[in-house]
């Protein structure tokens, strides 16, 4: 698939990226060579490959949600800037 400067300049704007006219060309050819390696891409037999998420297994590397008791309000707000009874307190930022 052919990428025209044009196109550059098009997702540069959407980007709101300032390009030079010889970063255009540059990335209209290095996008235009990209393409066309997924269009090589689309040649291979994929056929009875089963589609997968990872290129290696993953794991779960969460611990298990375990019930336990809270640390209390009080040292939840010992190392609090402000706190006003039992809450942190914030500065306003909605008038």
């Amino acid at each position: 698939m052919k990428i025209s400067v044009a196109d550059v300049e098009y997702a540069a704007r959407l980007a709101r990226l300032e390009l030079t006219p010889g970063e255009k060309e540059l990335f209209a050819g290095q996008i235009g060579a990209i393409l066309g390696y997924v269009e090589k891409l689309k040649e291979l037999n994929t056929e009875g490959i089963v589609p997968t998420s990872h290129a290696v297994p993953m794991e779960n590397a969460f611990r298990e949600d375990v019930v336990q008791p809270s640390i209390g309000v009080k040292k939840a707000l010992a190392n609090a800037p402000e706190s006003e009874g039992s809450f942190f307190a914030v500065p306003k930022v909605i008038e």
